[in-house]
């Protein structure tokens, strides 16, 4: 009988052993699964924050500001000269021109050419003008045909200010009206189209510059046009280091202005 119990004794410890050791195995395995999985975490975690910091300069090269930074952008005096689409679609309230003759109702933004003195020879000056010309004879009937004359040309000035909208031009026309407003704004006061002064340079290549990578952010397989943002940016700077070499206080003036750090005109920039 006691042979019988040491046998069962013997029999149930090496059951344990080998349940233990089993148990013991497949822990260790999960664990070092567990550790695998967090390591391969971790490490694509830590590229996609290389990636984001990467992007990040990249970002500040081109843009000028740290992100979260736009406030600068939007009240600097390029941002408020310059007409975006969104702001050329989103501006639906007219301006009224009064006249004797009646008001007329023009488009916020009119097409690219037509300065604040044509504005006035086109809805001041000309419809007078053209109704007196109409009416040649002196008759009883002259003050209803002076008035006449009168509506149909202030009809005439309402059509014409619709078709010289600026919505109703393309991007070309869109991007030669903000060239014409930056060079009249950074030009001196002396020579209003001034386009060689480092200025306006800058303030045009910030313009192409913004655009570029706008159009970068729908299309990121664009590579060729990568390049050319690559250009843009390192062009921008020269000048302005031209301009800090010419006169520096005329440098350190430009850059609020344009919405631009020091910091991402000078040194090594990433784009």
């Amino acid at each position: 009988m006691f042979k019988s119990c040491l046998i069962n004794a013997s029999q149930s410890v090496a059951s344990s052993s080998r349940s233990l050791l089993h148990t013991s195995a497949a822990l260790n395995a999960r664990l070092s699964s567990k550790q695998a999985r967090h390591e391969k975490v971790s490490k694509v975690q830590a590229r996609i924050n290389r990636k984001l910091a990467f992007d990040a300069q990249r970002e500040y090269a081109v843009l000028g500001h740290r992100p979260g930074q736009d406030h600068k952008w939007r009240s600097c005096d390029l941002a408020k000269v310059v007409i975006t689409e969104d702001a050329l679609y989103s501006d639906s309230v007219p301006e009224i021109l009064h006249s004797p003759e009646g008001d007329i109702e023009l488009p916020p933004h009119l097409s690219f050419g037509i300065t604040e003195r044509s504005k006035e020879l086109l809805f001041k000056v000309l419809p007078p003008l053209s109704a007196q010309e109409g009416v040649t004879k002196f008759s009883e009937n002259v003050v209803s045909e002076m008035q006449e004359a009168m509506e149909n040309e202030k009809a005439k000035a309402s059509m014409f200010a619709k078709v010289i909208d600026l919505r109703n031009a393309n991007a070309k026309g869109l991007a030669f009206e903000n060239r014409r407003r930056c060079i009249k704004l950074f030009s001196p006061p002396g020579n209003p189209f001034d386009t060689g002064r480092p200025e306006v340079q800058a303030a045009l290549l910030t313009i192409q510059i913004r655009g570029l990578w706008k159009h970068l952010l729908a299309f990121r397989k664009d590579i060729d046009n990568r390049r050319g943002l690559r250009q843009l940016v390192h062009k921008r700077a020269n000048m302005l280091k031209y301009l800090r070499s010419l006169d520096r206080d005329r440098y350190e003036a430009i850059l609020p202005r344009l919405g631009l750090d020091a910091a991402s005109v000078e040194g090594e920039l990433v784009v």
